[in-house]
């Protein structure tokens, strides 16, 4: 890998709020998000979005309060971008998620004016993450190139709504999950975060349901979801968090793999099944999960 990146944020859960809704914005820092993603684009219709940028060293204050991270989606085209990052970029922002992201070249762009921004304003330079998001079948086609080599990457997702807006079809499980699936396995080529779930993000009035097609994203190695609706957070927070008995059952693999390469052996049975070193790997990788979702708890 050639890109400069931030570390990879452990976010199960990410609440978008609308830039431009106070009453919204007040109470975000209580929803037990991982991530706030304020929201400059679709949810903010144009008349407002200079006020939206305007309130927004505020609004990253206030969603900030109960410990998550902050985020800002940002428009496209270039001429509404440049204004958005120039009013995001401060401290306490720990990603731009790019919408319409076309190509390595797009965010090696928006890089420079995000470095710049950086060292005005006495920051780490390269230390504001970029979420990529994949909205258009062309994008599609460069996805494994942008896993690969973008810039600032800290996590991957496919655009739902608009992805199926320029691809002429109906949003839903059937017609998202192929894009969907293309998209995280060049994030997980390439070890970036894959966000989101199976299905489209619109329909937020079956909690329940909302969890399960979480589940089926994490069982497809996706680290987290989005949400429009507070009351979808719990069901991710859930979702993508580790149980008590996979936590417990991976500990006692690890152990169990100790015991056996002080034998000088590479394979062993447990519990009536052959174990080996992919399976144990995976467990290393959930207690790893587990022990920064625990971090980011006592952080909070």
């Amino acid at each position: 890998m050639t890109a400069n990146r931030p570390a990879a944020p452990v976010w199960r859960s990410i609440l978008y709020v609308p830039g431009n809704v106070p009453k919204f914005i007040d109470r975000a820092h209580e929803r037990g998000a991982d991530c706030v993603l304020v929201d400059l684009e679709d949810s903010v219709p144009p008349p407002e979005k200079p006020g939206a940028r305007a309130m927004l060293a505020e609004t990253m204050h206030k969603v900030a309060r109960g410990g998550a991270d902050v985020a800002v989606r940002i428009n496209r085209p270039l001429r509404l971008a440049i204004p958005d990052i120039e009013a995001a970029v401060r401290p306490g922002l720990s990603a731009l998620f790019v919408t319409k992201t076309e190509s390595v070249q797009h965010l090696r762009l928006l890089d420079e004016v995000v470095s710049d921004l950086e060292r005005e304003r006495g920051m780490p330079v390269g230390g504001v993450g970029f979420g990529g998001m994949i909205e258009h079948p062309r994008a599609l086609a460069q996805v494994n190139d942008i896993a690969a080599h973008a810039p600032r990457l800290v996590a991957l997702m496919l655009g739902g709504e608009d992805f199926a807006l320029e691809t002429g079809s109906v949003p839903g499980d059937e017609t998202l999950e192929l894009p969907k699936r293309l998209v995280a396995f060049a994030a997980q080529a390439h070890g970036v975060p894959m966000i989101g779930i199976l299905g489209t993000v619109a329909d937020y009035s079956d909690p329940d349901a909302y969890r399960r097609s979480a589940e089926r994203a994490r069982r497809f190695g996706f680290s987290g979801g989005t949400c429009i609706h507070p009351g979808l957070v719990a069901a991710l927070n859930a979702a993508f968090t580790p149980t008590a008995d996979d936590v417990a059952r991976a500990r006692k693999l690890i152990e169990a793999d100790r015991r056996a390469a002080a034998e000088g052996r590479g394979s062993f049975s447990l519990g009536g099944k052959m174990i080996d070193i992919p399976v144990v790997d995976r467990a290393r990788r959930l207690i790893a999960r587990h022990e920064a979702i625990e971090r980011r708890q006592r952080r909070g």
